[in-house]
C-alpha cells in the first residue's frame, strides 16, 4: 500500500440523508487518480455523525464498487467496543483488508492490548492503530512497540500528531521498519515525510496532485514534486487550521469537481464565515488550475 491513500468523505444529499451514487463516483475516482488504497469512515469522513446501520451501508458500498482493485481501510472507531467489533467483523466480510481503529488513552495499556487481541480475532489481517492527537504527542514509543509486540496484526501505525516528522523517524527505526508508518493530518510536511521514507500518506482530497507529488519524488525528480507542493501549500495552510475547516472545504472541492451532488456536511461546526468563503473561492480555483497544469 505504498503511496497516496485518501480518507474519504461521506457525501450527503441536501436534506442530510447519505448519497450512494455519489458515495460510488468517489470510490471509482480515487481508483482513476492512481491511488494505493483508500481509507473509509474516518475523521474527515463525519464518521461521528453516522448511524451504525449508515456505516455499514457505507461499507458494502465502497466494497462493492471498489470490487477489489485497491486495497480498502475501514476506520472502525467508536465509542463502545461493541460497535468497534462490529464494524470490524463487517469490513472482513466485505473484502476490506484492514481496519484503523483509535485505541483510547484513558484506560491502562494492559486494557489496550487485552482489545487489540480480542479485536484481532475477527478482524481483517491489517490493524492500523491511529495515533490522533491534535495538540500533544501521542502515544510514547514504549506503549507503541509494546502494542508492536503483543498484537501480530499491528502492522500500520497512522501518526496525527505533533512533530510527525521525527517520530515516523523513531518508530521505524525501533521496530527495524517492521512497522509501517502513514501519516494524514502532517500533510503540511509532506516532503520531510516522504524524505524519512514513510510508508504511505492519507490525506483527503486532491488525489491527482497527491499522487503527481509523491510519484515524482520516487523517480528522483525532486525538484518538480517540490515545485508542486510549495504552489499547493496555499491550500493546506487554509484548510489544516482546523478539523472542521478542512471537511467543509474538502465538501465544496467535491461538490466543485462534480462528485458530489451536494456539499452538506452534517459537522455543524463545518462552517465559513464570509471572509473564509472568499478565501476558500479563490483556493479552490487555484486546486482546479493546478490539477490542469500538471495534467
Amino acid at each position: 500500500m505504498n503511496g497516496i491513500i485518501p480518507s474519504l468523505n461521506t457525501p450527503f444529499s441536501k436534506n442530510g440523508a447519505l448519497d450512494i451514487p455519489s458515495l460510488r463516483k468517489l470510490v471509482q475516482h480515487t481508483i482513476s487518480s492512481g491511488c494505493s488504497g483508500m481509507l473509509g469512515l474516518a475523521v474527515a469522513g463525519e464518521y461521528e455523525t453516522l448511524t451504525f446501520k449508515e456505516k455499514s451501508t457505507f461499507i458494502e458500498v465502497v466494497s462493492d464498487e471498489n470490487n477489489g482493485k485497491l486495497p480498502l481501510i475501514i476506520s472502525v472507531t467508536s465509542a463502545k467496543d461493541e460497535t468497534t467489533l462490529e464494524l470490524s467483523k463487517l469490513a472482513k466480510v466485505c473484502g476490506a483488508i484492514g481496519i484503523c481503529v483509535q485505541i483510547r488513552n484513558d484506560v491502562a495499556l494492559s486494557d489496550n492490548i487485552r482489545f487489540l487481541k480480542d479485536l484481532s480475532q475477527t478482524s481483517p489481517e491489517i490493524i492500523m492503530v491511529q495515533d490522533l492527537d491534535w495538540s500533544g504527542d501521542g502515544l510514547d514509543l514504549e506503549s507503541i512497540m509494546a502494542l508492536f509486540n503483543e498484537i501480530d496484526k499491528f502492522t500500520w501505525l497512522k501518526i496525527e500528531t505533533k512533530k510527525a516528522g521525527p517520530k515516523y523517524s523513531a518508530v521505524k527505526a525501533m521496530t527495524k521498519d517492521k512497522l509501517k508508518v502513514c501519516g494524514g493530518w502532517a500533510v503540511t510536511q509532506l516532503l520531510d515525510a516522504l524524505d524519512r521514507e514513510v510508508d504511505a500518506f492519507i490525506p483527503t482530497g486532491m488525489e491527482f496532485l497527491y499522487n503527481k507529488i509523491y510519484k515524482q519524488y520516487h523517480i528522483g525528480n525532486h525538484d518538480l514534486a517540490r515545485e508542486l507542493f510549495y504552489k499547493l501549500l496555499p491550500v493546506l495552510n487554509f484548510s489544516n487550521q482546523h478539523i472542521d475547516v478542512s471537511i467543509r472545504f474538502f465538501k465544496d472541492l467535491r461538490f466543485k469537481e462534480g462528485l458530489f451532488a451536494s456539499s452538506f456536511c452534517r459537522n455543524k461546526k463545518a462552517i465559513f464565515d464570509n471572509t473564509q468563503a472568499k478565501e476558500a473561492k479563490f483556493l479552490l480555483k487555484l486546486v482546479d488550475d493546478l490539477s490542469k497544469e500538471y495534467l
